[in-house]
C-alpha cells in the first residue's frame, strides 16, 4: 500500500466512524497535540487530544437526529514523512441539504509519519460563509429592479418573470397570487392592458439584509397611456445559485379617506 493509498483508508475509515459515532475510532490516527480548526468556537482552535474529544458528543447527538456526514470527494498529497488531504463532504440534515443541494463540508487534513504510521496533527473544517455584503446585494437586487423597468418598456414577459421563485406568494392589488404560474398571469394582463409601452420605475428602495434573505421596500411608479400610478412595495428575496429570486411581495395603494 502507498502512502497515498494508506492516508485515503485511515481519512475514510474516519469518517464512518464519525457518521456511525464511534468516537474511540475518530480518536484513532490522531497526534497527541492534534489542533482543530472547526465550524463553531473556539476562534484559535481546539488544541490536545482532550479538547478534540470533547468536542465530538454534541455532534454525535445532532447527527442521530438525521443528519448525514458523507465524504463526496478526496485528494491526498504524501511527502516522506509530512502529508495533506483536502475533502468536501455532505454534511447537513435532511431539511438543510434540501433547502442548499450544494452544500458542503470543506476539509483539510494536515498528517507526519510517527513511529512509522501516519498521524493527523492538523484538522481545518469550515462551510462558506453565505452573507452577501449589503453594498452587494442593493447592487444585484438594483439589477434586478432595472431589468424589470426593460422588461416592461419591452412588453418582454419571460424577462419580467425570470427573476421570480416558483413557490412565490405575490399580494396584488387585485387579489392574492399563488405560485410562479399565477403571477405570470397577472403579469401578462398588465402588458396586455396598454397598446402603448408601459413604464416600471423604481427610482429607490431601502433595503434589509441577512445571509441569503433580503427585504426590500419601495415606492414604484407605472406609467400607462400618459397616466403614472404610484404604488408601494414590499419584497421578500432569497440568494440561490441563480441569482436573487422574489418569493414574495406585497402591493398596495394608501386608503382613500
Amino acid at each position: 500500500m502507498t502512502d497515498e493509498q494508506e492516508i485515503r483508508t485511515l481519512i475514510e475509515n474516519w469518517v464512518t466512524a464519525v457518521h456511525a459515532g464511534d468516537l474511540d475510532a475518530v480518536l484513532a490516527d490522531h497526534a497527541g497535540d492534534i489542533v482543530m480548526y472547526d465550524v463553531p468556537p473556539p476562534y484559535d482552535g481546539v488544541r490536545g487530544m482532550e479538547a478534540y474529544r470533547e468536542t465530538w458528543p454534541g455532534f454525535f447527538e445532532w447527527q442521530r437526529a438525521g443528519a448525514s456526514f458523507a465524504l463526496e470527494s478526496l485528494e491526498v498529497v504524501a511527502g516522506a514523512d509530512v502529508a495533506f488531504a483536502f475533502a468536501l463532504l455532505r454534511c447537513g440534515t435532511v431539511a438543510e441539504l434540501e433547502a442548499q443541494p450544494e452544500l458542503r463540508l470543506r476539509l483539510t487534513i494536515g498528517l507526519r509519519k510517527q513511529d512509522g504510521r501516519w498521524v493527523v496533527t492538523h484538522e481545518h473544517h469550515s462551510f462558506p460563509h453565505d452573507d452577501v455584503p449589503p453594498a452587494v446585494a442593493v447592487a444585484d437586487i438594483r439589477d434586478v429592479f432595472d431589468g424589470w423597468s426593460v422588461g416592461t418598456a419591452a412588453g418582454d414577459l419571460d424577462a419580467l418573470m425570470e427573476p421570480v421563485a416558483e413557490d412565490v406568494v405575490s399580494y396584488e392589488v387585485d387579489g392574492n397570487y399563488t405560485g410562479k404560474a399565477a403571477v405570470r398571469s397577472v403579469c401578462a394582463a398588465g402588458l396586455d392592458s396598454s397598446p402603448n409601452p408601459i413604464s416600471f420605475v423604481v427610482p429607490d428602495f431601502d433595503l434589509a439584509v441577512s445571509g441569503n434573505l433580503a427585504v426590500a421596500w419601495s415606492i414604484d411608479h407605472v406609467t400607462a397611456d400618459g397616466t403614472e400610478t404610484i404604488s408601494r412595495a414590499t419584497r421578500v428575496l432569497r440568494k440561490t445559485a441563480d441569482g436573487w429570486r422574489v418569493v414574495h411581495q406585497h402591493l398596495s395603494y394608501p386608503a382613500r379617506a
